[in-house]
């Protein structure tokens, strides 16, 4: 799926990063933490948040991330905006909740980040 399909599934606003809504979304994770982006998030994935901060994006860019979408019906302020085109990272938004954006998304068939366990007492995590 490209990011230009996710934005109409969605319904994004495109903050910054308008000319690179033609890359693939391989995978999706969801998170407030940066520090759970960093330690379960892979490569070319998209990240869900409701964080509207300059840390958002430095973790997006760390670790390589497609794009960033806002949820919840959040602004982030210019200054967020401008790191994110000089990081060359899209930044979108959505009124949907985290909860119902990640729905939408699986439903849509983008895998999560993290594996599933087959292990009923596992953390979920490999």
């Amino acid at each position: 799926m490209l990011l230009s399909d996710l934005q109409g599934l969605l319904m994004c606003e495109v903050f910054s990063g308008e000319e690179h809504l033609d890359r693939p979304v391989i995978y999706g994770c969801a998170s407030d933490l940066m520090s759970d982006v960093l330690a379960f998030s892979r490569s070319g994935a998209l990240l869900l948040t409701g964080l509207v901060n300059v840390q958002t994006v430095q973790t997006a860019y760390i670790a390589e991330l497609t794009a960033i979408v806002v949820v919840r019906g959040k602004k982030p302020d210019m200054t967020v905006q401008a790191l994110a085109l000089e990081k060359g990272i899209p930044l979108l938004g959505t009124p949907y909740s985290m909860y119902e954006a990640c729905g939408i998304l699986y439903r849509a068939g983008i895998p999560p980040t993290m594996e599933r366990s087959t292990d009923p007492g596992s953390t979920g995590s490999k």
